[in-house]
């Protein structure tokens, strides 16, 4: 009975110990800082590509690294420069998006920087299909012209 109750005790003091470690523990500062998470386009027309600048910053104390730029398919593409961002510095991110397909769209693109850390910012909008021809010539223009003669 001795040792269960002293098994018992230890492994609360372990326990609290563990709890009171994380509670002292400060999180650390959110390093990279967007200046806004989502951009959406409105309407735009098929075939016209348009694209966004993602503003990010650097709120750390260390060089911000971004590493990789993903987006969730082949119609949205980011650039990005690989030099660091220093502390207090800001970089852009660029978000291009291919309007080929007619209607609604929302895309991700996750931001991989200072190893495996991964912050995602989102693109929407909604194509239209443009005109299939210009207006249709107006032929009571060239009457108004012979009778203004």
């Amino acid at each position: 009975m001795k040792t269960l109750f002293s098994v018992l005790l230890l492994l609360v003091t372990v326990a609290l110990q563990a709890q009171t470690t994380g509670e002292t523990k400060k999180p650390s500062p959110e390093m990279l800082v967007l200046k806004q998470v989502s951009y959406d386009f409105g309407k735009i027309q098929q075939g016209r590509p348009v694209t966004h600048l993602f503003e990010i910053s650097n709120a750390g104390t260390e060089d911000l690294r971004i590493e990789n730029v993903q987006a969730s398919c082949g119609c949205t593409t980011p650039e990005w420069s690989t030099d660091p961002v220093k502390p207090g510095g800001i970089s852009i991110i660029k978000v291009g998006y291919n309007a080929a397909s007619e209607g609604p769209f929302q895309k991700t693109v996750t931001i991989i920087f200072n190893g495996s850390q991964t912050k995602t910012i989102q693109i929407s909008g909604t194509v239209f299909k443009a005109a299939a021809t210009s207006a249709p010539s107006n032929s009571s223009i060239s009457l108004l012209k012979q009778s203004n003669q």
